[in-house]
């Protein structure tokens, strides 16, 4: 088990060693194929599940079959967690973007825990908080921003959790087709492939297959405000 990834999830960050270790060994590794689901929206579970390697989405899927990405997740972040809290059904669908492998504790497994260890529950509610926040920032952006503000914010941070620095630039590998990048945007995947072309155009990325090089991050800052 990749002890290392699970310390960096809110679940672990306020345990010492020993607390920590006896957590992780209470979880159940799980690995999944891309494009296999670990559970979908609508479904029952009483699972929390942190990433140890690999990426996955949670998307929800509109009455009328539209789809939208409500987050790309990759190791050492957490997810099913608001089921601990309010056992019901599943609020998104769960996707591997590239094969992974995950760790997952139950609610009956994590309760003794959050009674015992107020730095367990702090984490957890620091996770919830940020999930808010982000929350709050997506709708503020879908209001406010328009889609070529949204793309750049989105590469952007797809680039904090991913990217790797070389000599020609912030490489981002995020295993995203122009289909998802446009769902993570709330917009439709000609209008993202528009952006994405005139940010090539002025010479701020390089786009390659399922990832993009950053090449003038201070642009595609300012033009994410």
């Amino acid at each position: 088990m990749n002890t290392e990834v699970l310390r960096q999830a809110p679940l672990f960050g306020g345990l010492d060693d020993e607390a920590a270790e006896a957590l992780s060994a209470s979880m159940v590794e799980t690995r999944l194929r891309r494009g296999e689901v670990v559970f979908r929206e609508g479904d029952e579970g009483d699972r929390l599940y942190v990433v140890t390697e690999g990426k996955v989405k949670l998307g929800r899927t509109s009455v009328d079959g539209r789809e939208n990405l409500l987050a790309i997740l990759g190791p050492g972040q957490m997810f099913g967690e608001l089921s601990l809290f309010d056992p019901g059904p599943r609020s998104a669908t769960v996707t591997a973007v590239t094969d992974c492998t995950m760790q997952s504790l139950s609610h009956d497994e994590l309760g003794s825990w959050l009674s015992g260890r107020p730095e367990v529950a702090r984490g957890l509610l620091n996770q919830l908080a940020a999930r808010l926040r982000k929350a709050n920032d997506v709708v503020a952006d879908l209001v406010f921003s328009d889609v070529p503000g949204r793309v750049a914010k989105a590469l952007l941070d797809l680039s904090e959790r991913f990217g790797r620095v070389a000599d020609d630039g912030i490489h981002v590998h995020h295993d995203l087709t122009q289909e998802e990048i446009a769902q993570l945007v709330g917009a439709s995947r000609e209008t993202v492939n528009k952006a994405l072309a005139d940010f090539a155009s002025r010479g701020w990325l390089r786009l390659e297959a399922r990832s993009v090089v950053l090449m003038d991050v201070e642009r595609l800052k300012r033009r994410a405000r």
